[in-house]
């Protein structure tokens, strides 16, 4: 192998070393690349609008956003309210309270539907605990809000079902990922790393 780069030209050297660290960042930035929602899953077809995530089954799209209160939190004597900060559609850093709203968006009619929800702990995709259920019942004002309650990181999915204007059963799944992965730590340090790759890059050039 040293015996090939030995032979190889100056110009052929630069080119590899350009190409090598462009592999490099592009692989790094696919590694820490989330959607606009945080989240690559395919239930957010719409995107992240006004601070709103739009969420779609077949049937139903509603507009999806939260407020968390981290679970170690404590309200001061003489708070108004407990401090809660917005999050990014279904993701929430660690275990606490989060207060979601959902705004049926479309169909209309929606707000004449028969809707339930469920929160459920998944474990290799599928539900293996339901910590919530609500009745069915019909949101004439378009909007449903609900406290939920977490106390464990992991994946969970809040499930919007019912019948919709065909009277055929819908679900509706809503993403929340509780904790963050250890890339997602280290994203933050991403204008860093590209400074470091380009600062070995030119030190690589300057001995050609």
């Amino acid at each position: 192998m040293d015996g090939i780069w030995a032979n190889l030209s100056t110009g052929m050297r630069r080119f590899l070393i350009l190409t090598g660290a462009l592999t490099v960042i592009s692989a790094v930035g696919l590694q820490f690349h989330v959607s606009s929602q945080g989240d690559q899953s395919n239930t957010y077809p719409k995107g992240f609008r006004g601070g709103t995530c739009t969420i779609e089954s077949g049937s139903l799209v509603v507009g999806y956003s939260g407020y968390f209160i981290p679970g170690n939190y404590e309200i001061p004597e003489n708070a108004n309210s407990a401090m809660s900060v917005p999050v990014l559609c279904g993701k929430i850093p660690t275990p606490g309270t989060l207060d979601v709203t959902i705004d049926l968006l479309y169909p209309e009619s929606a707000r004449e539907w028969l809707l339930a929800m469920r929160l459920a702990k998944m474990e290799g995709g599928t539900p293996s605990k339901t910590l919530l259920t609500t009745p069915a019942e019909i949101y004439g004002a378009g909007t449903i809000t609900q406290a939920l309650r977490i106390g464990e990181t992991g994946e969970y999915k809040l499930y919007l079902s019912g019948k919709d204007e065909n009277h055929a059963d819908f679900t509706l799944e809503i993403p929340i990922a509780v904790g963050t992965q250890w890339y997602e730590n280290v994203a933050q340090f991403w204008p860093l790393l590209l400074l470091i790759v380009v600062a070995i890059v030119f030190h690589i050039f300057r001995k050609l």
